[in-house]
C-alpha cells in the first residue's frame, strides 16, 4: 500500500478499495502515514468525498486501529451519541434509565467542544467522580451497575485521535465523511449492539440547518448499520437550550431535580424517553419504540433510574449519598446576577435565542475551554433561562448568571441580553417553545 496512491485516488474523484482505507487508518495509528499525508488525505476527502462503502471501510479501519471491547453480559449492550448542544445533559438521565430497564451501557463520552458542554465535564462537577477508569474496573462496574460513563483511553481508536488533530489545523473539520468516521470509530470500539444517535439542529447546535442535520444523521445510520450495529437517529430541536441551565454543576442540578422528581424538566424527561425508547426497541428489550419509551419514563418516574445513577456515581468515586444530598455536594459560584430584559421590551415575547452565543458566554465565564488543557470552573454558567414564546416586559428576568467575579458576571449579562431577540410575534424562522423536540427520525 502507498499513502500517496490512496490520496491521489480520492483526489481524482474515486474511492479506494476498502482494504486500502483500512490500511491508511492503521498507518495513522502506527505513524507510517506522515502528518503531510494525513493532511492531504483529509483535504481530498473534504473536497471529493467517499462512497458509502468507503465511509464504512474508513470507520472500521479507525475502529480497529486500537483496542476493541467485547462483552459477555446477561443483557444487550446499548449506547447513545449526541452531536452536542446547549443544555444537553440527556446522557446523565438516559444511561441509568436504560440500565434500569435491563440494558448495559458502556458510555464513552467526551469533554466540551467549542461552545457546547461535555458530558465528562458535567460529571466531574460531582466531587470525586472519576472519568478515567482502568478497563478491569470499567468492566466490573458495568456488570454491577449496568452503566458507566467514562473517558476514552488512548488505546481506543488511536487513528481518530491522530486524524482529528490534523483536521483541526488543516481546515477539514467540516468533512461529513470524516465527522462520521470520527464519531462512529470511537462508539463502535466500545462494542454496542445498538446505538441511538441524537443529531441536534438549530442555533445551539453545530448543525444549524435541517438539511445539514439530516445529511449527518443519514450518514451515521448508514455507516453504523454497514458496520453491523443496529442504529437509528433522531434529529432534535436545538433552537433553544434543552435544559433551563447551561454550565456543568448547574446542569447536574437540573438532572438531579428530574431524576428525583423534585422539579422535573418536561423536555429533558420527554427526550430521554424518546431516545431511550428507540434504544430499547433496537436492542429487543421493548416490542416497539412506544413501549420502550413508557419503560424509560417509568424508570425515571419511579426513582429506579435515580438509584442506578447513585450507584454509578459512588462506583466512580463520587459521594455515596449523592442522590440524597446532591444540593450540598455540588459547587456553587460566589456571584449570581439576574439578567433582565432591556428597555423597550414591554409587551414583547422571545422570538429567537442565539444558543451558540449563550454557549460562548458560559465558556467566557470559565465553564468551558478556549484551549485544550484549560481548567474549568464547574460552578459557573447560566440558569433559569427564559424560553421561546415566553412573555417579557421591561426588567423581566431572562436568566441568572453564576460567575466567579463581578466583572465576568457583567460581561455575561451583556452577552445573554444580546442572545435574546424580543418582538411581538413568533416568526416563520423560529420554532415556538411548545414545538416538537423530535423533528425527524432516520433509520
Amino acid at each position: 500500500m502507498q499513502a500517496a496512491r490512496i490520496i491521489a485516488t480520492i483526489r481524482d474523484g474515486a474511492t479506494p478499495p476498502p482494504e486500502a482505507l483500512r490500511w491508511f487508518a492503521m498507518g495513522l495509528a502506527s505513524g507510517e502515514v506522515s502528518d503531510a499525508q494525513a493532511g492531504a488525505f483529509a483535504m481530498a476527502v473534504l473536497l471529493r468525498g467517499l462512497s458509502d462503502e468507503g465511509r464504512v471501510a474508513l470507520t472500521l479501519g479507525m475502529r480497529d486501529s486500537g483496542r476493541r471491547l467485547t462483552w459477555t453480559l446477561p443483557g444487550p449492550v446499548v449506547d447513545k451519541h449526541s452531536t452536542g448542544g446547549i443544555g444537553d445533559c440527556i446522557s446523565l438521565l438516559l444511561a441509568p434509565a436504560l440500565a434500569a430497564c435491563g440494558a448495559y451501557v458502556p458510555m464513552i463520552s467526551g469533554r466540551g467542544l467549542g461552545f457546547t458542554g461535555g458530558t465528562l465535564d458535567k460529571l466531574e462537577a460531582i466531587p470525586g467522580y472519576r472519568t478515567a477508569l482502568p478497563e478491569a474496573e470499567f468492566r466490573l462496574q458495568l456488570q454491577q451497575c449496568g452503566c458507566a460513563i467514562v473517558a476514552a483511553t488512548e488505546a481506543l481508536a488511536p487513528a481518530d485521535r491522530r486524524l482529528y488533530a490534523i483536521r483541526d489545523v488543516t481546515g477539514t473539520v467540516e468533512s461529513l465523511d470524516l465527522i462520521t468516521a470520527s464519531i462512529l470509530s470511537k462508539k463502535l470500539a466500545a462494542g454496542p449492539e445498538a446505538l441511538v444517535l441524537d443529531v441536534k439542529c438549530g442555533s445551539g447546535a453545530f448543525m444549524k440547518q435541517p438539511e445539514q442535520a439530516e445529511a449527518l444523521a443519514q450518514a451515521l445510520v448508514s455507516v453504523a448499520q454497514g458496520a453491523g450495529c443496529a442504529a437509528r437517529a433522531l434529529i432534535t430541536d436545538m433552537s433553544q437550550p434543552l435544559a433551563t441551565a447551561a454550565g456543568n454543576a448547574l446542569e447536574v442540578i437540573e438532572v438531579m431535580e428530574t431524576l428525583t422528581g423534585s422539579a422535573v424538566n418536561a423536555d429533558l424527561r420527554l427526550l430521554t424517553g424518546e431516545l431511550g425508547g428507540e434504544a430499547l426497541a433496537l436492542a429487543g428489550l421493548a416490542g416497539d419504540t412506544s413501549e420502550g419509551m413508557q419503560m424509560i419514563l417509568a424508570a425515571l418516574d419511579t426513582g429506579r433510574a435515580a438509584e442506578v445513577f447513585g450507584r454509578m456515581v459512588a462506583a466512580q468515586g463520587g459521594p455515596a449519598d449523592f442522590v440524597e444530598r446532591w444540593p450540598d455536594r455540588l459547587p456553587a459560584a460566589p456571584v449570581v446576577i439576574e439578567v433582565t430584559a432591556p428597555e423597550g421590551a414591554a409587551g414583547g415575547i422571545i422570538t429567537a435565542i442565539d444558543g451558540e452565543a449563550l454557549g460562548h458566554a458560559v465558556v467566557a465565564l470559565g465553564g468551558g475551554r478556549r484551549h485544550e488543557g484549560d481548567r474549568i470552573n464547574p460552578g459557573v454558567g447560566l440558569s433559569d433561562l427564559a424560553g421561546l414564546g415566553d412573555e417579557v416586559a421591561n426588567g423581566a428576568a431572562l436568566a441568572l448568571v453564576h460567575a466567579a467575579d463581578t466583572a465576568s458576571a457583567e460581561r455575561a449579562v451583556a452577552a445573554v441580553q444580546q442572545a435574546y431577540r424580543i418582538g411581538t410575534d413568533i416568526t416563520a424562522e423560529t420554532t415556538p417553545g411548545d414545538g416538537p423536540l423530535v423533528l425527524k427520525r432516520i433509520g
